[in-house]
C-alpha cells in the first residue's frame, strides 16, 4: 500500500476547502406572472387586484396601474390560477374573476392578459346586458359624485352667508336675506340632481338626504329639513346624528314632544354621547326661546356629563324663568327655582375666566339686584374650627 506524504495530504484537504469556499452556490430560481387587463371599452383597468394561487395554495397579489399592468414575480414553477379579487368602485361588489390558468418555469415570465371587451363578447347578450349596466352604474356614480361636490361647495358658501346675515346692519339684512335664500336653493337643487342620479338602492342615499337636511337647516327652512332629515333615518335608521338633527329642527318649530322622541332615540342609539343630545335639545328650547322646557333636558345632560360649564349656565338662565313671586307684607319677593343660583355657580366654577363662567356671574349678579340679600355662596366648605 502507497503512503500520501503528509504534506501531500495536507494540500489536497487545503485544495478541497478552497474550492467549497469559491464555488458558487446553486439558488433557486423563480419565474414572474404578468400581463395587462382592459376594461369593456378596450381601455387600461387600473386598480384591479390580480391575485396569482399556485397548486401548492401559495398566494400573491399585486394592482393594476394606469396602464392597466401587473406584474407578480418571485414566484417558485408550477401551476398558477391567476384571478381579479377585487375591482375599483362602482364595480366594487362584483365577485372575484378567474381568468387565467398559468405555467410558471424558473426564470421566465408567464403572461397573463385579460379583455373585458372580448370577454363580454364572447359571453353573448347576458353577459352584455350586465356589463351596459355595470357602465350605467358607473355614469351614475361620477354624475352622483359631481353633484355631492358641487352641493358641498355651495353649503359651506351657504353657511358663510348665514353668518353675514347674523351680523349684517338692518339696512342690507334684506339682501343678505336674499343672498342665503339663493345659496339654499342652489345647495338643495346639487344634492336632488345627485340622489337623482344616485337612484333609490345607493347606498349612500342616506347621506345625499342628511345633505339635504343640512342645507334646508342652514337656510332656516325648518319643514324642508325636518322632511329630509325624516328621509336619511328612513335610508339608515341606526345613525344617531340624524335623529339630532332632526331634533334641532322640530323643537325650533315647536314640535316639542316630537323632538324629544328624536333625541332620545339619538341618545339610545350612541350612549357615550347621549349628554351632547340632550344638551343639544335644550340649547334648541332656549334659542327658541322655551325656556322653561329646555331645564329637563338640560337638568338630564347636567347629570350625564356634570363638567360642563355651557349646560350648567343655561340651566341658570333657563331655571330663572321658572321664578315665582311670594307675597311678603305689602311686596312681592321673587322666589327663585331650585337650583337656580347652584347651577349658576357651578358654571364659574367649571370656567370662571371663560364666557358661560362670566356669564354665569352676570346672571348671579342680576338675582341679587332683583333679590337683594339673597346667599349666592353655595358649595362652599365650612372651616374647621
Amino acid at each position: 500500500m502507497k503512503i500520501l506524504n503528509k504534506s501531500v495530504m495536507g494540500a489536497a484537504i487545503l485544495a478541497a476547502a478552497l474550492f467549497a469556499v469559491l464555488a458558487p452556490r446553486a439558488s433557486a430560481q423563480t419565474g414572474t406572472v404578468g400581463g395587462q387587463i382592459m376594461d369593456v371599452n378596450g381601455k387600461p383597468w387600473a386598480g384591479l387586484t390580480v391575485q396569482v394561487v399556485s397548486d401548492q395554495g401559495a398566494k400573491q397579489t399585486a394592482k393594476t396601474d394606469t396602464d392597466g399592468k401587473y406584474n407578480i414575480p418571485g414566484l417558485r414553477s408550477g401551476i398558477y390560477t391567476v384571478t381579479i379579487t377585487t375591482f375599483p368602485p362602482p364595480n366594487d361588489k362584483q365577485p372575484p374573476y378567474e381568468f387565467a390558468k398559468v405555467r410558471v418555469e424558473s426564470g421566465g415570465e408567464a403572461k397573463a392578459d385579460a379583455n373585458f371587451k372580448d370577454i363580454m363578447a364572447k359571453q353573448g347578450a347576458a353577459a352584455q346586458e350586465q356589463v351596459k349596466k355595470q357602465e350605467e352604474a358607473k355614469t351614475k356614480f361620477e354624475g352622483m359624485k359631481a353633484h355631492f361636490t358641487a352641493g358641498n361647495a355651495i353649503l359651506e358658501q351657504e353657511k358663510a352667508a348665514k353668518a353675514e346675515l347674523q351680523n349684517a346692519p338692518k339696512d342690507q339684512r334684506d339682501a343678505a336675506k336674499q343672498k342665503l335664500s339663493d345659496l339654499t336653493d342652489q345647495a338643495a337643487k346639487e344634492y336632488k340632481a345627485a340622489q337623482e342620479s344616485a337612484g333609490e338602492k345607493d347606498t349612500n342615499l342616506h347621506l345625499l338626504w342628511a345633505k339635504l337636511g343640512e342645507a334646508y337647516d342652514t337656510g332656516g327652512r325648518n319643514e324642508e329639513a325636518a322632511q329630509a332629515y325624516q328621509q336619511a333615518i328612513a335610508s339608515k335608521p341606526d345613525a344617531p346624528g340624524y335623529y339630532n338633527n332632526l331634533g334641532n329642527v322640530l323643537a325650533r318649530m315647536g314640535k316639542i314632544d316630537e323632538a324629544k322622541a328624536a333625541y332620545t332615540k339619538s341618545a339610545e342609539l350612541d350612549p357615550t354621547n347621549a349628554a351632547t343630545a340632550w344638551r343639544n335639545f335644550g340649547i334648541s328650547l332656549y334659542n327658541a326661546n322655551r325656556l322653561g322646557d329646555a331645564v329637563e333636558p338640560l337638568q338630564k345632560s347636567a347629570e350625564l356629563d356634570p363638567k360642563n360649564a355651557q349646560t350648567w349656565y343655561l340651566l341658570g338662565a333657563s331655571l330663572v324663568y321658572k321664578m315665582t313671586l311670594k307675597k311678603v307684607g305689602d311686596k312681592e319677593v321673587p322666589e327663585f327655582a331650585p337650583g337656580t343660583i347652584e347651577a349658576y355657580q357651578k358654571a364659574i366654577d367649571l370656567d370662571p375666566n371663560g364666557t358661560y363662567g362670566q356669564q354665569a356671574k352676570a346672571g348671579l349678579e342680576q338675582l341679587q339686584q332683583m333679590a337683594p340679600g339673597i346667599d349666592l355662596k353655595v358649595n362652599v366648605k365650612k372651616k374647621k374650627s
